[in-house]
């Protein structure tokens, strides 16, 4: 699989998730004996990261604190090439939590998560210029709405392609989105309160050149000014489905950075089965760090 040396800046959410496996999953009031158990780094942005470090390089900016359990996050993020700017070293509180539950018959699960809720809005900036004089490609996932907006108005200065891993709607996409090069959204993506303006047009007339939709299994769809196509997602049985769109978010960054400009039409169908080949490496594996050696394989 295609590896280089181009550098991911991804800004955002780095949670601590509880992952455990079991035979179903639980309902109401039911007690259940998991298979197996990991605590690793998670969230949006440390799993594009850490997808982005495996084909070359990657920083994270993002919140951990001096809680104990920031420090898993790091040692886990560290150990995987992930370079940590946390912009709050000293904070006392827990870092952001998810509890997931993974299906072994077909990698399902579920998750309940405690996100960025109570991070304070008034982060203190890093050195951007620092940060992207050698990056590739920016990754915003939106979580820290004040980091987010920096990073990108800081990318656009610098002519580095600003990428929107956009997961459910949030209120900084109002001002976030015109700033953003290529918006990878997924099937249920909605823009607004009333999820009216959710199609592909709708976001190009926000200024995004590239919009790229997921559909879970089925054909990823990207349109651009120049053109737009779907490109099928390899087939694969699936073990374990944690993560796999943050690591399709991450392997898309990857190679924008290695391409190093804003892609094109004749770009896009290389660039979205990239990401297709790496996701599906993901699902293919059970454990949220076993299925990296595949990459460089």
């Amino acid at each position: 699989m295609f590896v280089s040396a181009a550098r991911v800046v991804a800004v955002g959410l780095c949670t601590i998730d509880l992952v455990q496996r079991v035979p179903e999953l639980p309902w109401g009031g039911q007690k259940l004996q998991s298979s197996g158990v990991e605590v690793v780094a998670g969230g949006p942005a440390a799993n594009a990261a850490v997808t982005a470090a495996a084909l070359g390089r990657a920083d994270l900016v993002t919140v951990l604190g001096g809680h104990p359990l920031a420090g898993i996050a790091r040692e886990d993020l560290t150990a995987h090439r992930v370079r940590v700017f946390d912009t709050l070293p000293n904070r006392s509180a827990a870092p952001a939590l998810s509890a997931v539950t993974v299906r072994e018959r077909d990698g399902e699960r579920s998750v309940v998560s405690y996100n960025a809720a109570d991070v304070p809005a008034d982060l203190p900036m890093p050195s951007w210029p620092a940060l992207l004089a050698a990056a590739g490609a920016l990754l915003v996932d939106g979580h820290h709405p004040r980091l987010a907006v920096a990073a990108a108005r800081a990318a656009r200065g610098r002519r580095v392609p600003v990428v929107l891993d956009a997961g459910s709607a949030k209120p900084v996409f109002e001002e976030l989105l015109p700033l953003v090069d290529v918006c990878a959204c997924a099937a249920g993506f909605r823009l607004g309160r009333n999820g009216s303006r959710a199609t592909e047009r709708a976001v190009h007339e926000l200024g995004v050149p590239v919009v790229i939709r997921t559909n879970g299994a089925g054909p990823v769809r990207w349109s651009c000014p120049d053109g737009a196509g779907t490109v099928d997602p390899p087939t694969v049985v699936a073990a374990d489905t944690l993560g796999a769109g943050d690591a399709w978010h991450g392997a898309l960054a990857h190679r924008i950075a290695a391409l190093g400009r804003v892609p094109a039409a004749a770009d896009l169908p290389e660039l979205v089965n990239f990401a297709n080949r790496v996701a599906a490496a993901r699902v293919a594996r059970v454990g949220a760090r076993s299925w990296l050696a595949d990459l460089r394989s």
